[in-house]
């Protein structure tokens, strides 16, 4: 299949879960007032992912950047974007990313009856303790690198391979740009 047929189907079926109705995918959004989007004709990549030290990747399947960037692409081409050509500079840069936040609920006492037998009184419920997925785009002016626009969606992406990571990835970045400021 040519890039151009890729992209096309991409953006179709991205335009498709957008207009499914709510994915039920929780995303938080927020817009520079004193700047507009409006100034984005072409983007480029902002960067890539890089460990803290700046020698390999930070993530455990690199497969999942190439599946971010190509969901990203097709909705910046829907919103009328277009990779800048080589050579020129990009009105906006485009930086992302995938990672897990640690949730602890529960860490505070409850009065009750202990296990089994127990004394009535104060006990632990104990922490629980479970990571929540995330994905987020940032959009950038290119030209000060004033931040114009940024959206993170929680959504879990472990143990996900193939078509079930491209479907899920797909309905993560449908869901950012459903909050992208008009």
């Amino acid at each position: 299949m040519a890039i151009r047929e890729h992209r096309l189907w991409l953006t179709a079926l991205t335009g498709l879960i957008a207009l499914g109705g709510c994915t039920g995918l929780r995303v938080t959004s927020d817009f520079n007032p004193a700047l507009s989007v409006s100034v984005c004709s072409t983007y480029a990549w902002a960067g890539q992912f890089r460990s803290a030290n700046g020698k390999g990747p930070t993530i455990a399947n690199p497969l999942m950047e190439a599946r971010l960037r190509s969901a990203l692409a097709a909705n910046l081409e829907a919103k009328g974007m277009q990779p800048a050509p080589a050579g020129s500079k990009a009105s906006c840069l485009v930086g992302y990313g995938i990672g897990r936040r640690t949730i602890v609920e529960g860490a505070y006492p409850e009065w009750g009856w202990g296990w089994g037998w127990g004394w009535p009184g104060p006990y632990w419920d104990g922490p629980f303790v479970y990571q929540r997925g995330l994905v987020a785009v940032n959009l950038y002016q290119a030209s000060d690198r004033q931040p114009l626009w940024h959206a993170v969606v929680e959504q879990d992406l472990d143990e996900l391979t193939g078509r079930d990571a491209e479907v899920k990835m797909n309905e993560a970045v449908a869901a950012l740009f459903s909050r992208y400021p008009q």
